[in-house]
């Protein structure tokens, strides 16, 4: 199974894609302040049915974390995958929000 992906993020439109043997995941998020800080919540993340299992929606995951990491973000996982995928990676457990 592939553990690099070539992930795009377009932080105009709050969006990370994912592109790997013809199918296209995504994550969306929104991103307002709280308490005078940035918080991204990841509200979806969706891969193709016949992609699942490839690694594809936790790559995107770690990315958007990745990204909230550097730019000194919190991060709200309101979709289900993110929160499941935050809860199996404590050194993700800084940035909740």
């Amino acid at each position: 199974m592939p553990t690099d992906f070539a992930i795009q993020h377009d932080a105009d439109a709050r969006v990370f894609e994912i592109r790997q043997d013809g199918h296209r995941g995504i994550l969306t998020y929104l991103l307002q302040a709280e308490d005078g800080r940035p918080v991204m919540t990841i509200d979806h993340t969706g891969v193709p049915l016949a992609a699942r299992g490839k690694g594809m929606a936790g790559a995107l995951v770690a990315a958007a974390f990745g990204e909230a990491r550097r730019r000194g973000w919190r991060v709200r996982p309101s979709c289900s995958y993110a929160a499941v995928w935050a809860g199996r990676h404590p050194d993700a457990a800084d940035l909740l929000a």
